[in-house]
């Protein structure tokens, strides 16, 4: 793949629906298959990013306003994008992201109310026009991620935005779903209460026919 451009592929759904434990399994099978990757997470996945990290899943920073938390994901996200994601796709890599841009359009768009359009206004200057090739959606009700997130961390341990009642992670996933609806084709669609090795199966087929077809 070094002389052509890389595929970006992202994994989105709510806290506990599986995503970490996944882009570690499928990093490690594509590099089995020859394939250079790269692993990358947001908030995050830089210096700079990960400072910012730290800021915005602080339990502690309980005042932080809504459209402060849009700017700050935007700022960790212009980051990672110019460090990490553009060269790598330069130089050929896939290039695995938990959490892009329709987190912030889900997660503060939707679940704090800061509507859809005016969270693509601030990511579009951050981005630069850098969408996906494949986004990934673990679709799984709140409940169910819960209770892998307590058996996993427990209470104690999550943080800020984890530390949200049901009421936002419904509108959240609502959101998650409708982008899936208005883009089919770039969003598929991962049932998340299947086991972990169920899961792998059907993430390995949709991502290497992706690949197979963009190399076409």
């Amino acid at each position: 793949m070094t002389d052509r451009r890389g595929t970006f592929i992202t994994f989105e759904g709510i806290d506990g629906a599986g995503k970490t434990t996944q882009i570690q399994r499928l990093a490690t099978w594509l590099e089995e298959q020859g394939l250079r990757v790269v692993c990358t997470r947001e908030p995050g996945g830089t210096r700079i990013g990960d400072a910012v990290r730290s800021v915005l899943l602080n339990p502690r920073h309980t005042e932080m306003a809504a459209r402060t938390e849009v700017l700050l994901y935007a700022a960790s996200r212009a980051q990672l994008v110019d460090q990490v994601i553009r060269p790598a796709l330069e130089e050929g890599a896939v290039v695995l992201c938990d959490r892009f841009v329709d987190a912030s359009i889900a997660y503060q768009g939707a679940g704090l109310g800061i509507g859809e359009e005016a969270v693509r206004a601030v990511n579009a200057f951050a981005l630069g026009n850098l969408m996906p090739d494949l986004t990934l959606w673990f679709d799984i009700d709140w409940v169910q991620a819960r209770e892998r997130l307590l058996a996993a961390r427990g209470l104690g341990s999550l943080d800020r935005i984890e530390q949200r009642g049901a009421d936002f992670f419904d509108r959240v996933a609502s959101a998650f779903r409708a982008l899936q609806i208005a883009e089919p084709g770039r969003i598929r669609r991962i049932d998340a209460r299947l086991d972990v090795e169920a899961m792998q199966q059907e993430i390995k087929r949709v991502v290497w026919n992706h690949i197979n077809n963009d190399l076409e």
